[in-house]
C-alpha cells in the first residue's frame, strides 16, 4: 500500500496543561495557546494532519466548543468524562473503519520538520498494514528524564522501521545517560500508527475493561467511567509483541515545560527569551514572558517569569516543573 493509504488523523485533545501555569489553565488550555508560531498548537496540529485527510478529534465536553470553532473540517468525537489516552483511542477506533490506518497526535506538540514526519508515517505505514502498532521515536539529543524511551529491536522489520525491545519510562538522570550512550532508543513522543481493528483487538487482549466501557458508552455515556485511566502505553504498547518504532529526527518538542519554552527560543545575546509586554535588563538565561502588565527582569539569571492578566510565576529555571506547588498553594489560599 502506499505510505498515505487508508490513514485517519486522530488529534488528542484534553487536559488543562498546568505544567505551563498561569498561560495554560483550565478556560484556557495549551492547545489553544499559540506558542510556537502566530497560530494556536491545535491548529498547527490540525494543518499537519491535513495531509493525511479529515481529522477526526476526540476532547471533552468541556472543550468542544472550542475545538469545533477552530477546527470546523474536524469530526469530533466527545469523551463523556476524561479517563486518559487509552480509553479516547479506543473511542476514535470505534468511530473509524476497522481497517483505516489511525495516526494518532497530541495535540499540543510542536513538530518543525512536516515534511520529515510525513516521511517516517510513510514508512511506518507497510509496518501498521501488517498488523505492528507503530510508535515514533525522537532521536535523542540529550540524557532527558523528562519523558519515556523506546529502545529498538533488530533486525529491521522495514526501511526505518524496527520492532521494540522494550520501552523504560521516565528514568533517573544516570539511566538516561547510559541509554543516550548505548544509541538504538529513543523518546517517546506520544505518535502512533495503526489499523483501527487492530488497536481495538490489543485492548480487548490487554485492557479488555477499557474496550468494553468505550463500546457501551455508545448507548449510556455514563458507562464510560468504568473505563480504568490508563495511557495507550501503559494499556497496550508496554504489553503487546506487536509494537514497532520507526525513528525520526523532525524538531519535536512536547512543550511540556517552561524549560522546553526557552529551549526552543528566539534567545537574544545574554539567553534570554522575551515576549509580550517585558524587557530584560542585565539578565542572563531567562524566560520572561507577559500577556498582562509589563513586566521587567533587571539584574536577574535563570529565572522564569510568566504573567498574565490573572497571575504571576516567578520559578528558577530548571524547576518549573513544581508549579503544581504554586497550583496547590493558591487553592489553599482560597479556601481558607
Amino acid at each position: 500500500m502506499s505510505g498515505d493509504a487508508r490513514i485517519r488523523p486522530v488529534i488528542l485533545s484534553g487536559g488543562a496543561g498546568t505544567r505551563l501555569w498561569p498561560l495554560s489553565r483550565l478556560g484556557r488550555p495549551k492547545p489553544f495557546l499559540a506558542l510556537a508560531g502566530e497560530q494556536s498548537l491545535l491548529r498547527q496540529t490540525a494543518d499537519r494532519a491535513a495531509h493525511w485527510g479529515r481529522p477526526l478529534v476526540v476532547t471533552g465536553a468541556d472543550q468542544a466548543e472550542a475545538v469545533a470553532a477552530e477546527l470546523r473540517e474536524a469530526l469530533l468525537v466527545v469523551e463523556p468524562c476524561p479517563r486518559g489516552t487509552a480509553a479516547a483511542i479506543a473511542l476514535a477506533a470505534l468511530a473509524a473503519d476497522p481497517d483505516e490506518l489511525l495516526l494518532v497526535m497530541p495535540s499540543d506538540h510542536r513538530i518543525a520538520d512536516a515534511a520529515a514526519f510525513r516521511a517516517a508515517v510513510a514508512r511506518g505505514a507497510p509496518a501498521a498494514a501488517a498488523g505492528r502498532l507503530v510508535a515514533f521515536g525522537i532521536v535523542p539529543d540529550r540524557p532527558e528524564t523528562g519523558y519515556g524511551w523506546i529502545a529498538r529491536s533488530e533486525p529491521p522489520l522495514g526501511e526505518g522501521v524496527y520492532p521494540v525491545a522494550r520501552f523504560t519510562e521516565k528514568p533517573g538522570r544516570a539511566e538516561a545517560e547510559a541509554l543516550l550512550a548505548a544509541g538504538g532508543h529513543y523518546w517517546n513522543a506520544g505518535l502512533f500508527l495503526f489499523r483501527a481493528g487492530d488497536g481495538l483487538a490489543a485492548l480487548d487482549r490487554h485492557h479488555p475493561e477499557i474496550a468494553a466501557a468505550a463500546r457501551a458508552a455508545a448507548a449510556d455515556p455514563a458507562a464510560f467511567a468504568a473505563a480504568p485511566a490508563l495511557s495507550w502505553d501503559r494499556a497496550v504498547m508496554e504489553r503487546t509483541q506487536a509494537a514497532a518504532v520507526v525513528p525520526v529526527e523532525m524538531g519535536w518538542s512536547d512543550l511540556g515545560s517552561w524549560e522546553a519554552l526557552h529551549a526552543l527560543g528566539p534567545h537574544d545575546s545574554a539567553g534570554n527569551v522575551v515576549s509580550g509586554e517585558a524587557a530584560a535588563v542585565d539578565s542572563r538565561g531567562c524566560l520572561v514572558r507577559s500577556d498582562g502588565p509589563a513586566v521587567v527582569a533587571l539584574g536577574v539569571d535563570d529565572l522564569v517569569i510568566v504573567a498574565t492578566e490573572r497571575a504571576v510565576l516567578v520559578v528558577p529555571r530548571g524547576q518549573s516543573q513544581r508549579v503544581s506547588e504554586a497550583i496547590d498553594a493558591l487553592e489553599a489560599r482560597r479556601q481558607k
